[in-house]
């Protein structure tokens, strides 16, 4: 039995704060490791000690062995939890853990060297007699015999890298011309994630479920599986939705796959938490697809349908303590699924987003479950995965926590990135998902590039936009005691005063009266009242019809969400009427950041004031920037088609005499 009192998490996010919860509820020391970009990150507040191992990019830090265990003898770490990524599934990361004296919680390095290639694990699982999929995984890597071979297994067939996952290095190929390209491409995009250019070739199953089995192993020998998991819905062969159970699973196919798991984790020797994925056909055949020797993403469904903690058992297999339950033990009560939320635009072929988290709300309530690694603040960084959180549900049944997950998305907020918030919840609401009958094939065959586009915004979003910033301008105003400005508001017994606002080519005007605001967008008018409002939410009546929304004001800008939409705006007036209010400096900064569309001026140039000189654009609206002054341009700062930075200086003017 091996002491532990102090583990280091060697990874970020959202892992190492989930590692460091349990590892805190047991009474042992936490420490962390962070990049330069990582240094206020949630992970490091959290520990008990954190350590800092290099720049930003992961290739100089978080996947620097040597400097993890010099973090880990430096803080006196008597473990080592890998989390998930990075290092996790690196031989010789455990490697050397244990020539250092450090426990690795996880795998031995026989196990996870064995099924950290998919070429070497196919082999040893065909031995061991585990089902596996029809295809070729030799050392002959020539271009030639993986062509030959591909022919042998019959089309359409898969490419992959044998060290890879996560989609990197794979290539679906349906006709024979392609192949050639599909194997270089392969090839290059394995060797430049994996340091590994070796290939294997499957028969591609067409549209399975993705099946997970999770098993754990102790070193008595001990070894049992935890049930399944759906990770079908899928985007780029990466999850994004996963539940427990799998909603066609029978005690039957249950028994098998477990089986086959527990087989394929005792033929290696394995120790610890791992995950035996299976393709699952339509006619209930399941294939071995690659074994990962670690925790996964998606753990949390299976604790909540086993009631166990994964992590806690996770560190005491790490101390050599027998497992806590039995196979006979494990029973799967009620249905749990997870949802990925991430920073990405689902419209732009899902593409990783970045930028800063300016406001994050993050759902709760009975049978909800975060697991996040940021609050607000906190940066989405392009070093890293842009997984923001996993919200979880828990139900009685499968419809329970549809339900429940559906109405967490539309209660969480993230503002200042682009997140897949209402794919999520576009996603639980189709019937395919609703019917249990999602495949890997999910996203493809229910949601066309209309679907996935940005939804245009309306008249109503942008009636409580204008709505909000007028109440939260008028509040301001009432706090300085400057009553012009509350006559510029409306705030005035003699009439009503219209405020105008100009979102994008949408023009507003608020209107206050006794009980209501009367809103004018365009030709089309509505009745707002806003019933309460605090500094990031409010209910209101929009034309009889009540609506939550959260939102952030910054001046002229806005972000707005509401249950299913969110929109970044802003009032093009108020910029125009504070560049006014500074007019006679002759210094134009840029509003915000943007791009410069175009220029139309120059050094020399003799220009009035109200006079355009630039064209930028930022958030998907064109502004003008206007001459303040009558007088020369001295500097122009600015090129067209190049970004600038909000604030930035543009032009100089020199006034004329």
């Amino acid at each position: 039995m091996s002491d532990i009192h102090s583990i280091l998490i060697a990874n970020r996010g959202e892992i190492a704060c989930r590692v460091m919860r349990t590892s805190r509820q047991m009474g042992i020391r936490t420490i962390a490791v962070y990049s330069d970009a990582d240094c206020d990150a949630l992970h490091v507040k959290m520990a008990d000690e954190a350590v800092h191992i290099g720049p930003s990019p992961a290739t100089d830090s978080y996947l620097v062995i040597d400097k993890i265990i010099a973090a880990a003898k430096t803080s006196g770490a008597d473990a080592i939890h890998p989390g998930y990524g990075f290092l996790s599934e690196n031989a010789d990361f455990a490697d050397a853990c244990d020539k250092a004296g450090i426990i690795f919680i996880g795998p031995n390095v026989e196990a996870i060297d064995i099924m950290g290639d998919k070429a070497k694990s196919k082999r040893r699982m065909i031995k061991a007699g585990v089902p596996c999929v029809p295809g070729y995984q030799g050392e002959k890597q020539d271009d030639e015999t993986l062509i030959k071979e591909a022919s042998t297994i019959g089309l359409p067939v898969m490419v992959k890298a044998a060290a890879g996952g996560g989609g990197r290095g794979m290539r679906f190929v349906d006709e024979a011309k392609s192949l050639p390209n599909a194997i270089k491409d392969a090839r290059s995009e394995a060797l430049s994630s994996f340091g590994s250019d070796v290939l294997i070739v499957e028969k591609a199953i067409q549209n399975p479920r993705h099946v997970e089995i999770q098993v754990f192993a102790d070193k008595a020998g001990n070894t049992i599986h935890l049930g399944e998991r759906d990770c079908s819905v899928q985007r780029r062969h990466q999850k994004v939705i996963e539940e427990a159970p799998c909603p066609v699973m029978t005690d039957k196919l249950r028994a098998a796959m477990g089986e086959a798991a527990v087989k394929a984790a005792k033929d290696i020797g394995y120790v610890g938490a791992g995950t035996v994925e299976f393709m699952l056909d339509a006619s209930g055949v399941f294939y071995f697809l690659e074994m990962n020797t670690r925790l996964q993403v998606e753990h949390p469904v299976t604790e909540l349908v086993t009631g166990l903690d994964l992590v806690e058992m996770q560190i005491r297999v790490a101390r050599g303590e027998n497992l806590p339950v039995t196979q006979s033990d494990v029973k799967l009560i009620g249905h749990a699924i997870e949802a990925r939320l991430y920073a990405e635009d689902p419209a732009n072929d899902f593409l990783p987003a970045t930028g800063k988290a300016e406001l994050f709300l993050s759902p709760h309530g009975a049978n909800i479950r975060v697991d996040s690694g940021i609050e607000t603040g906190s940066e989405i960084s392009p070093f890293y995965d842009p997984m923001i959180a996993k919200i979880m549900s828990y139900g009685e049944t499968r419809e329970d926590a549809r339900a429940r997950l559906v109405k967490a998305l539309k209660n969480a907020t993230i503002f200042g990135v682009k997140t897949n918030r209402a794919f999520l919840i576009d996603a639980l609401e189709k019937d395919a998902f609703k019917s249990g009958d999602a495949t890997t094939a999910f996203i493809a065959e229910n949601f066309s590039s209309d679907d996935l586009a940005e939804a245009e915004l309306d008249n109503r979003t942008v009636a409580i936009a204008a709505v909000l910033q007028y109440e939260t301008a008028r509040d301001a105003a009432l706090e300085q005691a400057l009553p012009i400005s509350c006559d510029l508001l409306g705030w005035t017994s003699a009439h009503q005063i219209a405020t105008p606002y100009q979102y994008g080519d949408i023009g507003v005007t608020v209107s206050p009266s006794a009980s209501a605001y009367d809103v004018k967008v365009d030709n089309s008018s509505l009745s707002i009242s806003v019933l309460s409002r605090d500094l990031n939410s409010a209910s209101l009546n929009v034309d009889n019809t009540r609506i939550k929304a959260t939102y952030l004001t910054n001046g002229p800008y806005i972000s707005l969400s509401t249950e299913t939409l969110s929109f970044d705006l802003t009032n093009a007036n108020e910029i125009y009427s504070s560049a006014a209010d500074e007019g006679g400096a002759g210094i134009i900064t840029a509003p915000m950041h943007g791009a410069v569309i175009d220029l139309f001026v120059s050094p020399g140039d003799h220009v009035k004031t109200g006079q355009r000189l630039a064209i930028l654009e930022a958030m998907k609206m064109q502004h003008e920037i206007l001459a303040d002054i009558d007088g020369t341009i001295i500097c122009v700062n600015a090129v067209a088609g190049n970004q600038i930075a909000a604030d930035a200086l543009m032009f100089e003017i020199e006034e004329s005499e």
